[in-house]
């Protein structure tokens, strides 16, 4: 049975999934229109010393982030992470589909100027794979939602390690201390005041950010230590906890503001003459492939591998072949991985450009092929049981 938080959660990112692929689909239109140059163009005019591109991917993105962390946190107190029981196969699921398709990119490019893409095939994109699920209905088990959230919250703390550690620029070690010792105050106010409001984390998480924009560790990791700042009730259902009340505040800001914004900033790809020659380069190819062979061979091999040990157990009512789509799906990137792209390959456009067309690419390709599978390949389901469980 869904918890009531989760179905909230599930609500909204599968509405949100909706209006992200709106915003997609106008973004692509009105690159490759007359209006192309221009529209591009707006993105990076100026706003107190950062365009407007770099307002959203750095600070509105940095919200973003902060629900992540609070959904994270969320599964590890209450949710499917709250056991090491039960939260060992999405762990091991998610390590899978990091290791496998950042492994897939890095063997076509390693030694190679594109090298450093091999993060982006790593993430899942929540809402879209979530959106995915809605729309089979009561053809899947409820419990295959919750792997494939749990899943994808695991990726995405993988991802945020990867930009934390790998592209990080200009290090400044001064500001990140000062950064981790306004993080370290918030963790005093949260476990030795009991301070319940709000708005102390909320402006100790403003200095944190800028702290991070001046150290180069890229700003939106404060929205992530923000997050596990804030003080989480004991209980699922204690709504009036600071860390259930922000998590329910910012679910439709970041659902039908900021990713749609961040959609429309950075999915401008341009179809020009020779487009066909950056999707069949070295770079796209390991991005096309990780995400749509690594992901599944890895979350099923891995998963494999785990229950074959002993090590955790596949849940009652979830089958291999409910995995296997789980994998497919696991492969839809897009957000984190345009986010990826984007500070991979600051600098060159032709190749972010080539970047996100393979992103698009193989996030469709793995969209339709995990939604076709569980539809003809997953056994069905009594679909009045399904909704009584739900």
């Amino acid at each position: 049975m869904l918890s009531q938080t989760f179905s909230k959660f599930f609500d909204s990112e599968k509405s949100s999934a909706l209006v992200l692929l709106a915003c997609t689909v106008l973004c692509l239109l009105v690159a490759n229109s007359a209006w192309g140059p221009s529209y591009l163009d707006f993105w990076h005019h100026k706003v107190l010393g950062l365009s407007l591109e770099h307002w959203v991917n750095d600070a509105l993105m940095a919200v973003f982030f902060l629900l992540i962390g609070l959904e994270l946190e969320r599964e590890l107190y209450v949710g499917e992470l709250s056991s090491l029981k039960s939260a060992l196969l999405p762990i091991v699921a998610a390590f899978g589909g990091i290791i496998v398709p950042a492994g897939v990119h890095f063997a076509l490019n390693s030694g190679t100027p594109t090298q450093s893409g091999s993060g982006i095939p790593m993430a899942t994109d929540i809402a879209f794979a979530l959106g995915a699920l809605a729309l089979l209905g009561s053809r899947i088990p409820p419990i295959l939602k919750v792997f494939v959230a749990a899943t994808a919250v695991m990726d995405d703390l993988g991802a945020i390690i990867v930009i934390a550690v790998f592209y990080s620029t200009q290090f400044s070690l001064i500001h990140l201390l000062g950064a981790l010792a306004v993080f370290g105050l918030l963790i005093v106010f949260n476990r030795v005041l009991r301070i319940s409001a709000l708005a102390p984390y909320l402006v100790g998480g403003a200095v944190m950010w800028f702290l991070m924009v001046q150290s180069g560790v890229h700003a939106t990791i404060a929205g992530v230590l923000l997050a596990f700042a804030i003080p989480f009730g004991p209980k699922a259902a204690d709504e009036k906890s600071p860390s259930h009340r922000l998590e329910h505040a910012l679910h439709k800001p970041v659902a039908f503001l900021i990713l749609p914004l961040f959609a429309l900033a950075n999915t401008g790809v341009v179809f020009d003459a020779d487009w066909q020659q950056g999707l069949s380069s070295v770079n796209s190819l390991g991005i096309m492939a990780g995400l749509v062979l690594g992901k599944p061979v890895g979350i099923v091999l891995l998963s494999f591998l785990a229950i074959a040990i002993g090590l955790c157990q596949l849940p009652a009512d979830l089958t291999w072949r409910h995995l296997i789509g789980a994998g497919f799906l696991a492969g839809i990137g897009f957000t984190m991985s345009i986010f990826i792209t984007n500070l991979a390959f600051a600098g060159q456009p032709e190749v972010i450009n080539a970047s996100k067309m393979a992103i698009l690419v193989a996030s469709m390709t793995a969209g339709v092929l995990g939604m076709l599978w569980l539809t003809l390949v997953a056994p069905q389901k009594d679909p009045q049981l399904l909704r009584q469980n739900d």
